[in-house]
Formats: C-alpha cells, structure tokens, sequence
C-alpha cells in the first residue's frame, strides 16, 4: 500500500468500531460501478439454483437442519 494508504488505515482502525462501519460502508458505496457486476452475478446465480432446484436436481436442506448442524459443527453446541 501507498504510505498515504497506510496512514488512512491506520488513523481508521482508531475509530470507534461503530464508525469504522460506517466509513468501510462508504468505502464499499463508492465502488458501485462493480456492484452492478456483483449484483449481475449473483442474479444469473439465484437463477442457475432456482431451475436446479425446480429440475429436481438439487437436494434441499430445511433452515433447522443447518442452523442445528452449525451450533454442533462450528459454535460446539
């Protein structure tokens, strides 16, 4: 990174965390212009799984299932 960078990083991790949430928010808006590519994408990907799982292609998961295996596998519960 730039020295200019680093220093703007630097006095950012200062903040508290609620404002640096707010300035990475901002940071992440003034990208837009590769937003819409993201947003392109991931509709062409919800319409991909959307036909999978209409072909019977895909086998589903109720939410309770993941959320249980979760807790077990990752939280340790």
């Amino acid at each position: 990174m730039a020295r200019a960078t680093d220093d703007l990083l630097a006095e950012a991790l200062e903040l508290p965390p609620d404002e640096r949430a707010r300035f990475a928010a901002d940071l992440l808006e003034s990208l837009d212009y590769a937003q819409e590519d993201v947003e392109a994408a991931w509709a062409t990907e919800i319409q991909r799984r959307v036909a999978q799982v209409r072909a019977g292609e895909l086998e589903s998961t109720d939410w309770r299932t993941v959320l249980d295996r979760v807790e077990k596998e990752v939280l340790g519960r």
